[in-house]
């Protein structure tokens, strides 16, 4: 062959445009997973948002502006009637005094399905979730210093980092996600974040709670999630959750137009944006957390067809 004559094609062998390619033998960044990795993430998450927030000036004084846009108080916000605050109004749960209930029943249906399925590390776990997430909320409300950098008014001034009224549906859902059949797991998945989405923006919007309350509350419930799913025995850990294609973008975009709704006001724009944004990122963060992190752990670490 003449240095003119093009290389010889390799024999075509039927099936081998099906064939995955071979793996390396060296495990690369790319390829290996990090099972503790989540939990340390929404940790420093958490530690962020209460630095930025709530520990510099600038971060003080954006979040005390949204409290001057508009009147005081949630009257002013669409769902108010719903908020139990309304005289003779039935809270929406977990708002006011339906708080304490709402765990307690949400605790009962967990040790329910984990004596029906009988999947006790799995069960452990989610009850481990919410713990943790609730108990841990009052802990750090009470410890975690607020200092008065800019001058705030008194009212302003009040510890409410982590909101606890946020942490309960988000720990709720977490937790739910673990002991349901992993055919359930992202319906399960989208009710919990939708219901989320509502509260989240609602507790932001009401005057209760500022942005990054309600922010921390949902970073410490996925921080508890990886915690609690890294510790599992291997065979108990949630795997790779397969669901309809379409169903991240419905659950997303409901989560969006809930937040929106949630977090509407009569008196400022403003707030109300940033209320629904507050809300939004809330109930995508639980959904990366409860359904697109397994998934794409799984895809990551799959074996190579051959």
């Amino acid at each position: 062959m003449t240095q003119h004559d093009s290389p010889a094609l390799p024999a075509h062998r039927p099936g081998a445009s099906r064939q995955a390619p071979e793996a390396p033998d060296d495990p690369s960044p790319s390829r290996t997973t990090w099972p503790w990795m989540p939990a340390l993430q929404y940790t420093l998450g958490f530690l962020t948002v209460y630095l930025l927030a709530i520990c510099t000036p600038w971060g003080q004084r954006a979040e005390n502006a949204l409290f001057g846009l508009g009147k005081q108080g949630g009257e002013e916000a669409w769902f108010y009637p719903l908020s139990g605050a309304a005289y003779g109004s039935t809270p929406l749960p977990p708002l006011e005094l339906s708080a304490k209930p709402t765990l307690m029943v949400g605790l009962a249906v967990i040790v329910v399905l984990t004596l029906v399925r009988r999947c006790w590390w799995p069960g452990c776990a989610a009850l481990a979730v919410v713990i943790l997430t609730t108990g841990g909320k009052e802990v750090l409300k009470s410890t975690l210093p607020r200092p008065d950098l800019v001058g705030a008014p008194e009212n302003l001034l009040d510890q409410g980092f982590p909101s606890g009224h946020t942490a309960i549906p988000a720990a709720l859902t977490l937790a739910a996600v673990l002991v349901v059949s992993p055919r359930i797991r992202p319906y399960a998945a989208t009710a919990g974040v939708l219901w989320l989405a509502c509260i989240a923006a609602y507790s932001a919007t009401n005057g209760g709670h500022r942005p990054s309350e309600v922010l921390g509350a949902t970073l410490l419930a996925c921080a508890c999630y990886g915690l609690a799913t890294w510790l599992l025995p291997p065979a108990a850990a949630p795997g790779a959750t397969r669901s309809p294609r379409a169903l991240p973008v419905i659950t997303l975009t409901l989560a969006l137009a809930i937040a929106l709704v949630s977090g509407a006001r009569n008196d400022t724009l403003t707030r109300s944006l940033v209320s629904a944004a507050t809300g939004f990122i809330c109930a995508a963060l639980v959904w990366y957390a409860a359904v697109g992190r397994p998934a794409r752990a799984a895809r990551r670490t799959r074996p190579a067809l051959g």
